[in-house]
């Protein structure tokens, strides 16, 4: 008879006696015809299941999943209970309209001084410009919507960055982008902006839709199976604030993979390495942000997918508290990990994109009951007059568990400087059943999405999904039902643990990601890859803000001996936006320089700097 394992409750177990078992993914890294080869394999009746199942379980899923005695309930999508009022924070109303929401958000900034951008020296530190730069631009008649749509059209045609092999976007509709700038311009010209977002440029991932697009997911097919009759609610919000919407960012297909890895499309390139991926699966929207083309853009994250790109690609990338915004009319809306959530160049930019944004479906309000909905006050000192009251909980060997030190030591020397400078107090943690938190992750995002798409794949599309994507796919076939209910049942476990750990602390922080940007071996250009040991290290850190729906932030802070860029995750407690972003203004404020992207486009200024 085999063996099993019976857990104990949560409050029985003696957290402190955990042991921390670092990663250790039992897996091919395949491309090219040997990648092929092993996905007809995979889809081939009995010869697949046999690999799969031991895939599974030499990575001690089946021993999860099968021989694993779980006492908890099912918790089939996170649920909070009451917390605690967040600190030094302005509150805004779900009901406002967003342009009121984004004028309560200006007011929590610091004084805008133009001068830090316009009258700056050439040889000063490289900063990019923000949404408020644009606006000034634009108010001070400096330029107009219509001149910078212009720019930026010219700079997609000039480079391909709407085309193969290496786009930005998927979709990009010139004449669209023109029609937009031209009403805006308008407006300006008869001093009657909408918002501080009037004008601006914001690109949209290709899994959220957005007239006159379609959604393709990233996908050759789906947008034929799915039509898009209107704006998603994330987007309508967007543009009743007067935003330019840009066009659909690429993204890894069906958010299926953390690279950002396209083969349909041809896969974006790392501005700052253009050898190297972005990251995924928000791939498009991270790039384009980086290499300045807009100062925010629109992504979704179910399993670290705006916080990875943004990482990889020395951004920020903010993920919401589950149900915070509103996920009607984007391809995970169905999910229980996944929530719409903004990339910027900044953290001011990020603040504001949120602020317009945010606001929980009826469904959501009635169900998650979540809290209102508060902003930092960012006025007094760059990060506000709580942060030096919070305290930072740290896993030590969790930290360094890193494919370089230099990750590590990058994201402690912030945390020193946090404590020394602002008063923070790190606390030491532990994080109990990491590798139970990541097999209900797999199961969980696997099981929603195979759902979603299963039909599409009976009617015989699956043979139209790319290499990486059916092998996902033959992994969440072998999902049963009862591995489900398990995957749900560890959910609530380990919300319990993470609740525990939040009485004692306010953040838990980490590296974002356990490596820097990868190489993109040559082979994987045409049929991408299958490489979990990539993946394991990529997603290290961000899962729990999935499956537990936390909130969660990448902010850049430094780069590696190969000046790829490092990002430090501040993950707060249930709805506590606010916190999150008040220690990553402060985190940004002391981060060092910021380098200037290899491919970088100066969009305001009078010649455009590019590599």
């Amino acid at each position: 008879m085999g063996k099993y394992k019976v857990m104990k409750p949560v409050n029985e177990v003696d957290v402190s006696s955990v042991k921390y078992k670092e990663e250790d993914i039992k897996a091919p890294h395949l491309t090219g015809f040997l990648f092929k080869l092993f996905v007809k394999m995979l889809e081939t009746p009995l010869i697949g299941s046999v690999i799969v199942e031991s895939l599974k379980k030499n990575n001690g899923m089946t021993q999860i999943f099968r021989n694993t005695v779980i006492p908890e309930e099912p918790m089939f999508r996170p649920v909070f209970p009451s917390q605690k009022p967040e600190l030094d924070v302005v509150l805004v109303g779900e009901d406002e309209s967003p342009v009121n929401r984004l004028e309560t958000a200006l007011k929590c900034l610091p004084q805008y001084d133009p001068s830090l951008s316009f009258n700056a020296d050439s040889s000063s530190s490289f900063r990019y410009w923000k949404i408020r730069d644009y606006a000034y631009a634009y108010r001070s008649k400096l330029t107009t919507p219509s001149v910078v749509a212009e720019k930026i059209i010219s700079i997609i045609e000039e480079f391909r960055y709407d085309k193969s092999p290496t786009p930005f976007l998927i979709t990009f509709d010139a004449n669209d982008v023109r029609k937009q700038a031209k009403a805006s311009t308008q407006r300006f010209e008869e001093g009657h902006p909408i918002s501080v977002l009037d004008g601006v440029f914001v690109t949209i991932k290709d899994d959220i839709d957005c007239l006159p697009h379609t959604t393709t997911g990233g996908t050759t097919w789906l947008h034929e199976a799915r039509s898009v009759e209107k704006d998603s609610v994330v987007v309508s919000r967007l543009r009743s604030c007067g935003a330019i919407l840009l066009g659909k960012a690429n993204m890894h297909e069906l958010g299926m993979g953390t690279s950002g890895n396209n083969s349909n499309y041809g896969t974006t390139r790392n501005p700052h390495a253009p050898e190297r991926y972005t990251g995924g699966s928000s791939s498009g929207s991270a790039a384009i942000v980086a290499a300045g083309l807009c100062p925010a853009a629109l992504g979704t994250d179910g399993g670290g997918s705006v916080r990875i790109p943004a990482s990889l690609c020395g951004v920020t990338g903010l993920k919401t508290t589950y149900g915070r915004t509103d996920m009607t009319g984007s391809l995970c809306a169905g999910g229980t990990v996944e929530v719409v959530s903004p990339v910027a160049s900044s953290l001011e930019d990020a603040l504001l994109v949120y602020a317009a944004i945010l606001g929980s479906s009826s469904a959501d309000r009635l169900n998650l009951n979540p809290t209102t909905p508060c902003l930092p006050k960012l006025v007094s000192q760059y990060g506000g007059n709580a942060i030096g009251s919070l305290r930072l909980g740290q896993y030590t060997k969790w930290f360094n568990d890193v494919h370089s030190s230099e990750i590590s030591d990058k994201c402690e020397d912030i945390l020193k400087l946090l404590s020394n400078n602002d008063g923070c107090q790190v606390v030491e943690i532990v994080v109990p059943e990491l590798e139970e938190m990541r097999a209900a992750h797999v199961v969980s995002i696997g099981s929603a999405t195979l759902c979603s798409i299963t039909p599409y794949c009976e009617a015989g599309k699956k043979t139209k999904l790319s290499y990486d994507t059916r092998t996902s796919f033959a992994i969440f076939k072998s999902f049963s039902a009862s591995d489900y209910i398990a995957a749900q049942c560890l959910r609530r476990r380990l919300m319990e643990y993470h609740l525990d750990i939040f009485k004692n602390v306010d953040v838990i922080v980490t590296p974002t990601c356990g490596m820097t940007a990868p190489l993109i071996p040559p082979e994987a250009v045409e049929n991408g890859e299958t490489n979990f040991q990539v993946a394991a290290y990529l997603m290290r850190f961000v899962v729990a803000g999935n499956l537990l729906g936390f909130p969660a932030i990448s902010v850049p802070v430094g780069y590696d001996k190969e000046g790829m860029p490092i990002g430090l995750q501040i993950m707060g407690r249930p709805w506590a936006e606010a916190t999150v972003l008040s220690l990553a203004a402060a985190v940004e404020e002391l981060a060092p320089v910021t380098k200037k992207p290899a491919v970088f486009h100066d969009i305001l200024s009078t010649n455009r700097i590019h590599t």
